[in-house]
């Protein structure tokens, strides 16, 4: 077995494996999920097509299971730090709440309560604790950013990703830039000890990612989104990546923003938008991002979530090229 703990020239081999053994599995074994999806009559309705298309859900479920079995064999030939296990444990919880959110409603508050609580494993595992600004320098927060930081930074994140959603490829799409994003500054750094776990569940979106483009084949569902988002969230508070890790997300941000906005001001409830006879998309306000654009300019829904992806990897280049841990 191969000891990983300290950098070495057998970290891009670790890397390759952790991305692409759960990214080729995922892509191969998603027709079985998806048919097996289909027979068991979970799916949901595509909103954006002008013909009734109903599409398989909870898709990702396959990604959670094939991010844990691959990274399970890779054990067998690496070995890897304590905190890739945790990590993956709170991926893991999140994941079993997306499940059950996606089965029965168990309430706003008690869910977000227990999501936080969720977080703690990484409380001990999270060894930056310093607050890095450009042109200051260390603020160092200590048990403030243990007890606080960390387990608000991995439910909030979660919580984006699942907020800005809704086009076919959306979120996933948005959460594997975000995700490459974070792993290759940790790269750049020099520091990659930690983000094995990360690594395979980003190989298993891609292998998903590869059904849910335009036009999806299936739909990730809440257990898709809060996994994901608390991978995000875990290799942001992990790596210490406070300052880079926010202004990647500052597009799922923004999204949130304008949705608080929308229910303040008691705007009409709208969750879709439809598909016009040229294939264009009509959508009922601009006060959510991914409406924006189509609300004044007329683009399918393809246009529209290619645009989504630009502006955030905009974001993830700036998060990128900041000096450091910042």
């Amino acid at each position: 077995m191969l000891d990983l703990e300290s950098p070495s020239t057998l970290v891009a081999l670790v890397l390759a494996s952790s991305f692409l053994v759960p990214f080729i599995a995922t892509y191969i074994s998603m027709p079985y999920f998806i048919k097996k999806l289909v027979e068991r009559g979970i799916i949901a309705r595509d909103y954006y097509k002008k013909e009734v298309t109903m599409i398989p859900e909870r898709g990702g479920i396959a990604i959670l299971l094939v991010a844990m079995v691959c990274f399970s064999l890779n054990t067998l030939f690496f070995k890897f730090s304590t905190t890739n296990y945790v990590v993956l444990i709170v991926i893991a919880m999140f994941g079993l709440f997306g499940i059950l959110d996606d089965m029965i409603d168990i309430g706003r508050v008690t869910k977000l309560l227990l999501m936080y609580y969720c977080s703690y494993p990484l409380i001990q595992y999270a060894t930056h604790t310093a607050f890095t600004l450009p042109n200051i320098g260390n603020i160092e927060l200590g048990i403030l950013y243990l007890q606080f930081i960390v387990p608000t930074y991995v439910l909030v994140a979660s919580n984006l990703v699942n907020m800005h959603s809704g086009f076919n490829g959306l979120s996933s799409g948005l959460s594997i830039i975000v995700l490459i994003a974070l792993i290759t500054k940790s790269v750049l750094i020099g520091d990659v000890d930690n983000i094995f776990a990360v690594v395979s569940i980003t190989g298993a979106t891609l292998g998903y990612f590869m059904y849910d483009r335009y036009p999806s084949h299936i739909f990730w569902g809440n257990v898709g989104s809060l996994t994901i988002g608390a991978a995000i969230g875990a290799i942001i508070v992990i790596q210490g990546f406070i300052v880079s890790g926010f202004i990647m997300l500052i597009p799922h941000t923004v999204n949130f923003l304008m949705y608080a906005y929308w229910r303040v001001m008691k705007f009409p409830e709208a969750k879709f938008g439809k598909e016009r006879e040229d294939g264009t998309l009509e959508v009922p306000n601009p006060l959510t991002l991914k409406w924006v654009l189509p609300y004044y300019y007329r683009v399918t829904e393809k246009q529209a979530t290619w645009a989504m992806y630009a502006l955030t990897a905009v974001f993830c280049v700036m998060g990128v090229l900041l000096p450091g841990r910042i």
